[in-house]
């Protein structure tokens, strides 16, 4: 080819699992460089005489190389992160950008390594990006947004994160109890198995990042701990990171009383969907009141997913992007 750029890949191993299932990984790199990716043998190629399309192209690659690597055999997370997320230099990057340390650092602030966990969680828009640096920057930190936008999932992995690398003690998980739209009646078992069942999207982050005996023992050992929203009252939380997850069907009263439960040296992440509030009419959700409120405190952060930002089944963003697209009309 005349005007094509090489690289050479000489493990087939590490070329396997940087092409992706199906080469889905080279099918990402091509949309976001505009032109076709090649392989040949061990050889990935672009038909590119453009300096900077070519040099967006080697970053990539050397980048997910990097993270095989490393041990992070989940590549596409990687890609998915180094294209869509302001890890990715759209400008034309420096020598110093390109130097080996400083890919690697940069790829790392971005992303969720949980000690003990098989895989690094990226960010893998955007939006997921900047919430990650609201967790590790800000001590309260409040996000709202769609079903599979990654406000729980990415709060549970910091939490985690936070946890095993034994700078904060514990965990506290809650939430409202209120159902969604249908009356589940009365609950047998204790306290712990009548919350269950309320606070198992929690334990499914947890348990996809760590083992279900890994998790069961944090548990145990009382380093997780879950509790009713209404539970809470009177207690001051020291040294630990709280998540209160539904927020959107906390009242106003219940919203401050959470809030007010925060100690020395702890982190409070709150999340849910305005869109799902499930009480009563006249009842204000204290989530919405909440970032009306407390909008004008630097100190707390605040993040709006939106549809765009849903990374569960593809269909999943589409069902999303409908409703939002019906209620602008």
């Amino acid at each position: 080819m005349e005007h094509s750029y090489t690289i050479v890949v000489p493990d087939t191993g590490i070329l396997t699992k940087l092409c992706g299932t199906n080469d889905s990984n080279l099918r990402l790199i091509e949309q976001h460089l505009g032109v076709p990716v090649y392989m040949r043998g061990n050889e990935l190629s672009v038909e590119q005489d453009d300096p900077q399309v070519q040099q967006q192209f080697r970053f990539i690659i050397d980048r997910i190389i990097d993270e095989i690597q490393d041990g992070y055999a989940d590549s596409e997370d990687a890609v998915a992160s180094l294209l869509n997320t302001d890890l990715n230099p759209d400008y034309t990057p420096t020598k110093a950008f390109f130097d080996s340390e400083r890919q690697h650092a940069t790829m790392d602030e971005g992303a969720i390594i949980v000690p003990g966990a098989q895989k690094k969680l990226y960010p893998k828009t955007q939006n997921q990006a900047d919430y990650v640096k609201l967790l590790r920057t800000h001590d309260m930190v409040f996000c709202s947004g769609p079903a599979g936008s990654g406000k729980t999932f990415l709060a549970v992995a910091e939490a985690l994160r936070l946890v095993l690398s034994k700078e904060k003690k514990g965990i506290i998980l809650t939430r409202p109890i209120v159902e969604a739209g249908e009356n589940l009646g009365f609950l047998p078992g204790d306290l712990e198995q009548k919350i269950g069942p309320y606070l198992r999207p929690l334990y499914d982050s947890m348990e996809f990042l760590l083992s279900k005996e890994t998790v069961k023992k944090l548990i145990e050992n009382d380093i997780i701990e879950t509790a009713p929203l209404a539970y809470m009252r009177g207690r001051t939380l020291n040294d630990s990171v709280i998540i209160l997850d539904e927020a959107q069907n906390t009242t106003c009263e219940q919203m401050k009383m959470f809030l007010t439960r925060m100690g020395n040296g702890s982190k409070v992440f709150i999340t849910g969907d305005v869109t799902q509030i499930d009480l009563p009419k006249r009842c204000k959700s204290g989530l919405v009141h909440a970032l009306d409120v407390l909008s004008g405190i630097p100190e707390i952060g605040m993040m709006q997913m939106t549809g765009s930002d849903v990374v569960r089944n593809p269909l999943v963003k589409k069902i999303v992007q409908a409703y939002e697209n019906a209620k602008d009309e």
